[in-house]
């Protein structure tokens, strides 16, 4: 054997024969590799590694989620009990129901489905012209915008959340209800083709669809834009229904935590406070706000969507894309909430460019129109009127323009990220105060609210 004698003296190994037929010192010449551990490569955090599995990390923050609230969960169940018993609110309700008028505007609601329905079906067999139908239908659709404005504004025990959350259904039900409308209307034009979608199993054609149960999935489905055929998930996941469980019931720890933090920060309705002061406010109360913001995109539209969803069978669960990465204001409108984003194109946008409208004027409207829901949802609810969250919103037009002319790339990335931090909080924390100083600040004097 050729093999080097080792350092000590002592004999070779017969280990260094099993290998090859050929010496030792041939065997490291013709494999550089077993002299090199290392190659020209990046960490995994880089952005140019090209690495995007982050399975591992997000798995870690629902512990740590679960974890952090778990201690919480149980020192407030030993020291208080269980605070709500829906047994009780039940009975309270059906006790005497005008103790939670906004909740019987959600009952009431289901009303204007059901006149809906009925005009839809008259259209169907032609007992209704289309001129007639589109009559009720433009009534139907003004009074379900109009009608819960008034009980709002005209009872006063509908407290701000309630109104909110009462509009809020209302506006998702006008929005349902106007696609509703459209696609039956586009059947009828069509006469009566087949229509073709991208869901599984037997397909429904025009005036199958019109049923009570085809219209209540779409009542309850998360998505506002009308079908014939949905595509449905093979199979409901319990697994799946306990995580976004899990996450809904976290995340509403956490908005409470955001919510203290807020509350702890110093007022800004100050009347003798300079205006730098005011901005020094206004800048800490950003963050905390913008926090609640980010959890309550997370739990509606990943959490409490995809519950929906995953009971429902809907197979469509593109209910956001990466807005995150957005570079420009218009990218960012067109891929947080794509159920709005896709309502909008369908039934809004395109229907104005077939009619000659130019692309500006039409994205224009489609901000104007958000706008106007936009201060719908919030002023009302309040019971004062003010143009913030309307300001807000078209404030977006001028930005998108310079964003789009003088910012690109990551520039462009980090002006839609502080449009975020302290544009829309901006105009939330404005209706804070405003409702500060014509509520508790004439509670304090002695003096009742109107």
């Amino acid at each position: 054997s050729n093999c080097p004698a080792p350092a000590d003296g002592l004999a070779p190994s017969k280990t260094c024969h099993t290998f090859s037929t050929v010496n030792c010192g041939c065997i490291y010449s013709n494999n550089p590799s077993f002299l090199s551990c290392h190659r020209l490569q990046e960490s995994l955090l880089s952005s140019s590694s090209g690495y995007s599995n982050y399975r591992g990390v997000l798995n870690w923050c629902v512990v740590m989620l679960v974890l952090s609230n778990a201690r919480l969960f149980l020192e407030n169940l030993l020291k208080y009990g269980i605070l709500v018993d829906p047994i009780q609110v039940v009975a309270l309700f059906v006790k005497d129901p005008y103790n939670m008028p906004a909740v019987c505007l959600v009952i009431v609601s289901n009303v204007f489905v059901l006149v809906a329905f009925y005009t839809e079906r008259r259209l169907s067999v032609g007992c209704f012209s289309e001129h007639f139908g589109l009559l009720v239908h433009s009534i139907n659709l003004s009074v379900i915008l109009c009608f819960p404005v008034a009980v709002v504004l005209m009872v006063k025990s509908v407290t701000p959340v309630g109104g909110a959350v009462a509009l809020g259904v209302y506006t998702i039900l006008f929005l349902k209800l106007y696609s509703y409308k459209d696609v039956n209307k586009w059947c009828r034009e069509m006469c009566y083709a087949k229509a073709r979608s991208l869901g599984v199993g037997s397909q429904v054609t025009y005036p199958g669809n019109l049923t009570c149960r085809d219209l209540y999935y779409f009542v309850f489905a998360p998505t506002l834009c009308y079908e014939l055929n949905f595509p449905r998930s093979p199979k409901i996941r319990k697994s799946f229904l306990l995580r976004r469980l899990c996450e809904m019931v976290s995340s509403a720890r956490k908005s409470r935590f955001s919510q203290v933090e807020v509350v702890h920060v110093p007022t800004i309705a100050s009347k003798d406070m300079d205006l730098s002061r005011m901005v020094e406010h206004l800048l800490r109360l950003a963050v905390p706000n913008h926090l609640l913001w980010l959890i309550f995109f997370y739990t509606f539209f990943h959490s409490a969507m995809n519950f929906v969803a995953e009971l429902l069978q809907f197979g469509d669960r593109e209910f956001y894309r990466d807005w995150w990465n957005s570079e420009t204001v218009p990218y960012f409108w067109q891929n947080w909430n794509i159920p709005v984003h896709k309502w909008c194109l369908r039934h809004f946008y395109k229907p104005m460019l077939k009619r000659g409208v130019s692309k500006w004027a039409g994205q224009s409207a489609v901000f104007l129109a958000s706008a106007f829901f936009h201060e719908y949802l919030v002023s009302v609810p309040l019971k004062m009127l003010r143009p913030w969250a309307f300001l807000g919103m078209m404030a977006q037009l001028p930005l998108a323009w310079f964003v789009a002319c003088f910012l690109r790339g990551n520039y462009g990335n980090a002006a839609v990220w502080i449009s975020l931090i302290i544009g829309q909080p901006f105009a939330v924390l404005m209706y804070v105060h405003d409702y500060y100083v014509l509520q508790h600040r004439e509670e304090s004097a002695g003096v009742g609210p109107d």
